[in-house]
C-alpha cells in the first residue's frame, strides 16, 4: 500500500507527460484528478486499517537494493508519518482543483505535481536515511520548474534562489546522515539500526546542529526564512498551496523523526535553546506579516511564526506538546491551503493583492460574498479560534510547554494574538467597507473555483469540533516518542555513572 502512494502518481506523471498523440489540458487535468483521488482512497484505507494502539512502524516493506551501501527499499508508517501522508493526498487533489482550466503547458504542469506526490509520500515513510534523502530531493526540481515556468513577474529569481537554500538544505542532511552511519561504524543507513547509537555527546550536538539547519531552511525557521516570501509570492496558486502545505512539512517531519528520533541526549541538551528559537520566528513572523501590504505575502511571513510553534511543543517535550506539535503540522497545511486557494480566488477576480486597493469584497451585489466568508473563516482558523482546527492544536502545545518553557510559551501566545491582528487588518481592508463606485460587478465565482475552498473548510471546522478524529493516530506515537527520550536519557546517565573496576 505504502509502494502503491510512491510510484503511481510517478507513473501517472509519466503517462500523462508521454502519452502519445495530442493530450488536452483538461484531460490531463481529468487525468491527474483520478490519480489523486485514487492516492485520496488509498490514505483513507490506510487510516482506518492503522492499529491505534501500536506506537511501532506498521504497513512496513522491505526490498533488498544496493547493500554495498547500505541502501535498502525499507518503508514504514507510524502517527508521526500517517497523517502527514494523507495531507499530502488531499492537498494535491486540492492544488489540482485550484489549477487553471486553460494552464499552459497542462501535460507538463500535471505531470509535474503528481512527481511531487510521489517524492513527498516517499520521503515520508521511508526508513532508510538514503532512501528518504533520495525521495527528499526528488521534489526539488519539479518545484524549480514549477515556480520558474508559471510563477510571477519575478520566478526566475524566485526559483533560483527556492534552489540554492533547497541544495543547500540537502546537503547539510546528508552530511549529517554520513556522519551518523561513519561515525557509529554501522553498515547500513536503516533507521531502526541506528537509533540508539551511543555516540559522544559532542559529535552528537555537530551532527543534530546539521540537521537542525537543514530542516530549518525547508521549514523555514529564522535566519533559514529569506526564500520563503518570494517563492511563496512568485509561485502560481497550486504551487504556493504545496509549498506552504506540503514542502515545509518534510522540514518538521525530519526535524522530529531523525532530529529528536535519532539524539535523544542531544535534543535534551539543547531543548532550552530551540525553544528560544521558536519564540523568535514565532514573534518575527508575526511582526513581518502585520507590515506587508500584499495578502500573499502577509500570509507567507504567517507560516513563518506558525511553524515556530511546531518547534516549541518539539523542545518541551512532553506528551502533549509533542502530539500538539504533530496536530499542528496537519492543522496548518490544512489552514494555508486554503487561504492559499482564496487568495488566489480574489486576485483572479479583482486583479490585486494590494491591501491599500482592496475593500468591500464582502459586498452581496457586486463583491465576492461567499470567498470573503471563507477568508474569514480561514483567518479565524489561523489566529487559533476555539472551535477550529488551529485551536486544539496550539492548545495542547501551550498547555504542553508552559511547564518547561513559561517565558518562551508566554511569548508564543502573544504570537498568537499577533496573528489575530494582521488577520483583522487583511480582513477589514478588503471584506469590509465599501466598494468604490467607479468599481463595476466583479466576475462570479463559479462551484468549481470554490470546491477546493469548501473541501478545506469542511475538515477544518470537523476536526475543530471533533479533535479526536486528529489526536487519536498520534497520541500513541507522541506518547511513545517522549517517553524513548527519557529512556535514552535515563541510559546515557546510568552509563556514564557506572563506577570503572581496575
Amino acid at each position: 500500500m505504502l509502494s502503491l502512494l510512491i510510484w503511481v502518481p510517478i507513473i501517472g506523471a509519466g503517462v500523462i507527460a508521454f502519452a502519445p498523440g495530442e493530450v488536452s489540458g483538461a484531460r490531463a487535468r481529468l487525468g491527474a484528478i483520478g490519480v489523486s483521488g485514487f492516492l485520496i482512497g488509498l490514505s483513507a484505507l490506510l487510516l482506518f486499517q492503522f492499529d491505534l494502539g501500536n506506537p511501532e512502524m506498521q504497513f512496513q516493506e522491505y526490498i533488498p537494493w544496493i547493500e554495498s551501501l547500505g541502501l535498502n527499499y525499507q518503508l514504514g508508517v507510524d502517527g508521526l508519518s500517517l497523517l502527514l501522508l494523507s495531507l499530502n493526498s488531499l492537498l494535491i487533489l486540492i492544488s489540482i482543483l485550484s489549477s487553471k482550466i486553460d494552464i499552459e503547458r497542462p501535460r507538463l504542469f500535471f505531470s509535474l505535481i503528481l512527481l511531487i506526490a510521489g517524492g513527498v509520500a516517499g520521503a515520508f515513510v521511508a526508513q532508510n536515511l538514503l532512501l528518504f534523502f533520495l525521495f527528499y530531493e526528488l521534489e526539488l526540481i519539479p518545484f524549480y520548474l514549477l515556480v520558474s515556468i508559471w510563477g510571477g513577474s519575478r520566478r526566475s529569481y524566485a526559483a533560483t534562489k527556492f534552489l540554492i537554500y533547497t541544495a543547500v538544505s540537502g546537503a547539510c542532511i546528508l552530511l549529517a546522515f554520513l556522519g551518523l552511519v561513519w561515525f557509529s561504524e554501522a553498515s547500513t543507513f536503516a533507521y531502526d539500526t541506528l537509533m540508539g547509537q551511543m555516540l559522544p555527546l559532542g559529535l552528537q550536538f555537530v551532527l543534530l546542529a546539521l540537521m537542525l539547519v537543514g530542516f530549518g531552511i525547508k521549514i523555514p525557521l529564522v535566519p533559514f526564512h529569506t526564500w520563503l516570501p518570494d517563492t511563496y509570492v512568485e509561485a502560481s496558486t497550486p504551487v504556493a498551496i504545496l509549498l506552504g502545505g506540503i514542502l515545509a512539512k518534510l522540514g518538521t517531519y525530519g526535524i522530529f523523526r531523525f532530529g529528536l528520533g535519532l539524539f535523544p541526549e542531544a535534543w535534551s541538551n539543547l531543548s532550552p535553546y530551540l525553544a528560544i528559537w521558536a519564540a523568535i520566528s514565532i514573534m518575527y513572523g508575526a511582526m513581518a506579516a502585520i507590515a506587508q501590504k500584499d495578502i500573499k505575502r502577509m500570509v507567507a511571513y504567517s507560516s513563518i511564526g506558525h511553524m515556530g510553534y511546531i518547534l516549541l511543543g518539539g523542545a518541551a517535550l512532553t506528551s502533549l506538546s509533542v502530539i500538539g506539535s504533530i496536530s499542528q503540522m496537519v492543522a496548518h497545511g490544512l489552514i494555508l491551503a486554503v487561504l492559499f486557494n482564496l487568495v488566489g480566488v480574489v486576485e483572479a477576480k479583482v486583479g490585486t493583492r494590494e491591501l491599500d486597493v482592496l475593500n468591500g469584497l464582502m459586498n452581496p451585489l457586486r463583491g465576492l460574498p461567499a470567498t470573503s466568508s471563507l477568508l474569514v473563516m480561514g483567518a479565524m482558523a489561523s489566529a487559533g479560534i476555539p472551535g477550529l482546527v488551529g485551536f486544539i492544536a496550539e492548545f495542547m502545545i501551550f498547555q504542553g510547554s508552559y511547564e518547561r518553557f513559561p517565558i518562551q510559551t508566554l511569548l508564543a501566545v502573544v504570537g498568537t494574538g499577533l496573528t489575530a491582528v494582521y488577520f483583522v487588518i487583511l480582513l477589514n481592508r478588503t471584506c469590509f467597507g465599501k466598494l468604490d463606485n467607479s468599481t463595476s460587478y466583479y466576475p462570479e465565482v463559479t462551484f468549481g473555483e470554490q470546491v477546493p475552498a469548501l473541501i478545506l473548510a469542511t475538515l477544518i471546522i470537523f476536526l475543530g469540533l471533533q479533535p479526536t478524529w486528529l489526536v487519536r493516530w498520534i497520541e500513541p506515537t507522541g506518547t511513545a516518542m517522549v517517553a524513548a527520550v527519557s529512556t535514552e536519557s535515563a541510559a546515557q546517565v546510568a552509563t556514564l555513572s557506572v563506577p570503572v573496576v581496575e
